[in-house]
């Protein structure tokens, strides 16, 4: 958790809003971008592409720049769909997220 923690504040910019063990909660303009620890919790997981986490950016320069000195690795490089660009990215946890930015 702890290592995820200091990731999204590091890619977010900002602190996280609750946090403990076991769930953390970074709030994103009134958005809960929860952060659970499942093996703390014997919950078992299964890994699948069923799911993926799409934050919205105005800046898609500065998120480069952040994924860049996190050392992220992009899964998916920019690219324009409609009228968005769009990547994704490894977490530090090994999760794709995704990040849109609108063209205009």
């Amino acid at each position: 958790m702890k290592r995820a923690i200091g990731f999204y504040e590091d890619l977010l910019g900002q602190k996280v809003t609750e946090k403990n063990d076991i769930y953390s909660v970074f709030d994103i303009n009134g958005f809960r971008y929860g952060l659970f620890a499942n093996e703390k919790m014997n919950e078992a997981k299964k890994w699948g592409d069923n799911c993926l986490p799409s934050l919205e950016v105005s800046d898609i320069d500065l998120v480069l720049k952040k994924l860049e000195q996190l050392n992220c690795k992009i899964v998916f490089p920019l690219t324009i769909i409609g009228e968005n660009q769009v990547l994704e990215f490894t977490d530090s946890e090994g999760n794709d997220i995704e990040i849109t930015c609108p063209l205009y």
